[in-house]
């Protein structure tokens, strides 16, 4: 799901960069000693960091992906995707987003923005050229559903949430290294630095688990609703035939094929970190809808 990983990539550095900052400039020995103080400070921070994260979402979404928008439509088929957009969107109850495509030989779409009424829907050439009509619709639907419902506000939520008790606890166990390993009794020394952003690296990778939990449950709503908009027919033939592209090659970069919104591994430890529920759950849920 390429919204949450950009979100996340974003997020996670946009941390890492306030952790140094904060360092830096000293901020951190304020809140060294007095555990509620540095509850409150951690949230601050963390909730700051999710918020930019979301409003850079789109901008991350276009400079990341090679999306080009939709101003002026020079083809039949950017007009009938902006209309097809449109009319999806009224329905909704949402304003317009931008649309774009963007160049991936995969079936791809995703839709990001820091609220529903401005935000950016944005589907791959690969599945204009593979999908059918009535297909691209209900993926165009199932976006349009994110949006509508609020998905990256709630997600922006969920990650302050968990960048509070990250930075949190990061912090504890760099003054634990700091004061009872290597015995530093003069403020913050170096061990506390190194030994925080590491422990806010892997916190976060692990902490990310709960943000993909959250997304796989929103999965469902987002296939709900573009079943609403394009009907469940077309909303199972698109999961479908998704599924049946899940053993054709992909002629892209490597770096971009964790992206995609086809299903993946759904065991142990990959199948914690997936965005995606795997596409049988998701069309058995729509065929037991009717």
């Amino acid at each position: 799901m390429m919204r949450i990983v950009l979100f996340l990539a974003t997020n996670l550095a946009v941390l890492l960069i306030a952790s140094v900052t904060l360092k830096l400039l000293g901020v951190d020995r304020f809140t060294g000693q007095n555990y509620g103080s540095l509850l409150a400070f951690c949230a601050v921070f963390g909730f700051v960091g999710s918020f930019i994260s979301l409003f850079m979402s789109k901008w991350m979404a276009k400079m990341s992906t090679g999306t080009e928008i939709i101003t002026q439509p020079r083809t039949r088929h950017e007009q009938w995707l902006l209309q097809t957009v449109e009319e999806l969107s009224r329905d909704a109850g949402i304003k317009m987003p931008e649309v774009g495509i963007f160049p991936a030989y995969e079936s791809n779409a995703f839709a990001t923005g820091w609220n529903k009424n401005d935000a950016l829907v944005a589907v791959s050439q690969g599945l204009l050229e593979r999908f059918s009509p009535d297909e691209v619709k209900a993926v165009l639907a199932h976006e349009i559903g994110h949006v509508a419902n609020g998905d990256m506000v709630t997600l922006a939520m969920i990650q302050g949430v968990v960048n509070t008790f990250v930075m949190f606890f990061a912090r504890i166990f760099g003054n634990f290294v700091d004061k009872v390993i290597l015995k530093n009794e003069d403020g913050h020394g170096i061990g506390y630095i190194v030994a925080t952003i590491f422990a806010e690296l892997v916190l976060g990778i692990l902490a990310s688990i709960i943000v993909m939990w959250f997304s796989r449950r929103r999965e469902f709503k987002a296939d709900d609703a573009g079943a609403r908009l394009a009907g469940t027919g077309a909303m199972i033939a698109a999961l479908e035939r998704l599924r049946a592209e899940q053993g054709v090659p992909v002629q892209m970069p490597s770096s971009m094929t964790a992206f995609g919104i086809n299903g993946g591994l759904k065991n142990g430890l990959a199948g914690l970190l997936m965005t995606h529920p795997p596409l049988e759950d998701r069309i058995e849920a729509l065929r037991r809808r009717g």
